[in-house]
C-alpha cells in the first residue's frame, strides 16, 4: 500500500507558497487516492493537473499500480477546514449541528474554536413572536456540516 505520508508530503511540497491549500486526501487499500484541494482565490482545472502530476511523477506504477483523482472542494463537500470557513466570510451557510438541528445564516467570523453566524430569521409563527439575539457563536465541536447555499443573482 503507497504511504499516506509519502502523499502527504508531496501534496504540501506541490501547494507550499500558493494560495490553494489541502482540505482532505485518502488512500485506500486498494492504493485509490483522493485529494481534494481548495485555494483563497478558487481552483481551476489546470490547478489540480499541476498536483496530480507531481504526485504521479513521484510514484512508481511499476512497484505499486494506483489509482489517482485530484479535484476541487466542490460546495458539495462542504466546508471541511478553518481556510475554507475564512474563505467564505459574508456568504450564506447551512450549519447542521451535532443533534441535528440546522441553522441558516451569514458567516461573519472564524477563529481557531468557533464560528460567527448571524442568523436568518425564518417564518415567524405568530405576530407576536420575535426574535431577540441574530447572532450565534457556534463551535467546531459541535457542528456536523457547513456548506455554502447557492444564490443565483
Amino acid at each position: 500500500m503507497i504511504s499516506k505520508q509519502i502523499i502527504a508530503d508531496l501534496i504540501e511540497e506541490h501547494l507550499t507558497g500558493t494560495d490553494k491549500f489541502l482540505v482532505e486526501f485518502k488512500v485506500s487499500t486498494g492504493n485509490q487516492i483522493i485529494v481534494f484541494i481548495d485555494g483563497d482565490n478558487g481552483v481551476t482545472i489546470s490547478d489540480c493537473i499541476a498536483l496530480s502530476r507531481k504526485i504521479e511523477s513521484n510514484l512508481d506504477r511499476e512497484v505499486e499500480d494506483f489509482e489517482l483523482d485530484v479535484s476541487s472542494a466542490g460546495l458539495d463537500l462542504g466546508l471541511r477546514v478553518n481556510r475554507q470557513y475564512v474563505k467564505n466570510i459574508e456568504r450564506t451557510v447551512d450549519v447542521k449541528l451535532n443533534d441535528n438541528t440546522k441553522l441558516t445564516g451569514i458567516l461573519k467570523a472564524v477563529n481557531d474554536k468557533n464560528i460567527t453566524l448571524e442568523l436568518i430569521p425564518g417564518k415567524k409563527k405568530k405576530k407576536t413572536d420575535e426574535i431577540t439575539d441574530f447572532t450565534k457563536i457556534i463551535d467546531f465541536k459541535d457542528i456536523k456540516e457547513t456548506k455554502v447555499v447557492i444564490t443565483f443573482k
